[in-house]
């Protein structure tokens, strides 16, 4: 008995018996008593009553029935005398024809609204509508789904109380820029009946009463948990890619880590054995000897500034952004690769521009731009009719700052352009085809834009653009 289906059903039985009583009552009273009233008139509350029970046919047939119980009354009471009692007649039958029509004009109109609110009923998405206080005055069968409460369990409480919503922001404000603009969309967390919780993308459009005041709230939510989850797994996934790809690279630079590292510390037993023969003199040489430990302390801390931008580089962490130079992440990465020019017999020029401010990753960023200069590296590897030019390049741009990595190598045939930022598409056969789409993924979630393009004369330019400082942490 408590499915809403059946109370409706009870209730409509109950009303068609209230209805045929009510009918009957006043024809006997305007039958069988002497009232100088027009006692009909009453049954246009009958056929109101048949307008809550009937669709167009059966509100006609009892708007019919009432009129000719009308016009029986008038005859058994009156006979056919046309005096004050024929004109009450007239006026009652006028009534229940004009009753008949509006609530006909009613129905029709409550049958359009119906269907529309029927149509909302097909999507998958929840929608309702709350009043200025919140309580929900309209709730379809896609929220019916996504949180387990029905319509008639629904209508009447508050939105906000019965999913627990949690807001991405203070309500205040959010509700204040829904009457500011009519609108509102963001990301919000409901929960359902079950306890499960729901992320929506939740869209609020405000609607205004006939003087222009707010009257209600229609919004409309779409599940977003699973697309959330898949997002998070991808970015996971990319985060881990990059991470192999750092350390693939790694692998190929091992002589020119082994480089960097000697270096130092053959600078720092040179000099150590420096200072012993300056302490075996009679008397030492205190000032030789000082100086000498000195430029020891220099080149331990040259490699250890090495290994700690290996570690950085070899780490897989999550993603830490901070406002940095991105001249002196040009400088750590161009440190690192200078036995690879070397080694390649590449020219590198460096033109970075300092301080040239922006907030990002340190390890991401220095990735991306080993990325370009390895690829720089590689294609100047078969020139040997010119010299092999590097040029590293940071400057101020119009969105934000801009880094350009320029080779007078191979250049890049014009078909494969749009396809060099797809992920494994490469033209070497030790490759992995994923240096410039990680690339590409890390500049862009640094809201900025990366793109390439085929010189003058030969070889490629890469450039890619970050947001300024002040813009990337506004935004």
């Amino acid at each position: 008995m408590n499915d809403p289906a059946s109370v409706r059903l009870v209730r409509s039985r109950w009303l068609s018996v209230a209805t045929v009583l009510f009918a009957l009552c006043i024809f006997v009273v305007d039958t069988f008593t002497p009232l100088d009233i027009a006692i009909a008139v009453l049954y246009v509350v009958v056929v109101l009553m048949a307008a809550n029970l009937f669709e167009r046919r059966g509100l006609l047939l009892v708007s019919g029935v009432c009129m000719v119980l009308t016009v029986a009354a008038f005859v058994v009471s009156h006979g056919f005398k046309a005096d004050a009692a024929f004109l009450r007649c007239l006026v009652s039958l006028s009534a229940i024809v004009i009753t008949t029509i509006l609530a006909l004009s009613n129905q029709a109109t409550t049958t359009r609204l119906r269907e529309q609110a029927e149509l909302l009923d097909l999507t998958h998405d929840a929608v309702m509508v709350r009043d200025m206080d919140g309580k929900i005055a309209y709730w379809n069968r896609g929220a019916e789904q996504l949180y387990g409460w029905r319509k008639d369990e629904a209508l009447g409480r508050s939105s906000h109380d019965l999913l627990q919503t949690v807001f991405p922001g203070p309500r205040t404000a959010i509700e204040a820029e829904l009457l500011e603009s009519g609108r509102w969309e963001g990301d919000i967390v409901h929960t359902a009946r079950d306890d499960r919780q729901v992320v929506v993308a939740s869209r609020w459009a405000l609607q205004c009463d006939d003087r222009g005041q707010p009257a209600s709230v229609l919004e409309t939510n779409t599940d977003v948990t699973e697309r959330n989850s898949a997002q998070e797994n991808l970015r996971q996934a990319q985060v881990q890619l990059a991470h192999v790809s750092r350390v693939t690279t790694l692998g190929e630079l091992v002589a020119s880590i082994a480089h960097e590292v000697n270096q130092p510390l053959a600078a720092i037993v040179t000099n150590g054995e420096v200072c012993l023969r300056w302490m075996d003199r009679d008397p030492p040489d205190l000032k030789e000897t000082r100086d000498g430990v000195t430029r020891m302390i220099q080149a331990a801390r040259r490699a250890s500034e090495v290994i700690a931008r290996l570690r950085n580089l070899s780490r897989r962490e999550t993603s830490e952004r901070s406002p940095l130079d991105i001249g002196d992440v040009v400088a750590e990465v161009v440190a690192l690769l200078q036995r690879e020019m070397l080694a390649h017999r590449v020219s590198l020029q460096v033109d970075a521009k300092s301080p040239l401010m922006t907030v990002g990753d340190r390890v991401q960023l220095q990735q991306v731009i080993m990325n370009l200069l390895m690829n720089g590296v590689q294609a100047l590897s078969g020139i040997d009719d010119r010299p092999r030019e590097l040029t590293v390049t940071s400057m101020r741009h119009d969105e934000g700052v801009m880094v350009s990595v320029e080779d007078n190598g191979i250049g890049v045939a014009q078909e494969d352009e749009p396809r060099l930022f797809q992920a494994f598409f490469t033209k070497r056969a030790d490759g992995m085809g994923m240096g410039l789409s990680i690339s590409r993924s890390i500049i862009e979630s640094h809201g900025g834009r990366i793109w390439v393009s085929r010189n003058a004369g030969p070889g490629t330019t890469f450039r890619f653009t970050l947001p300024a400082a002040e813009a990337a942490t506004s935004a």
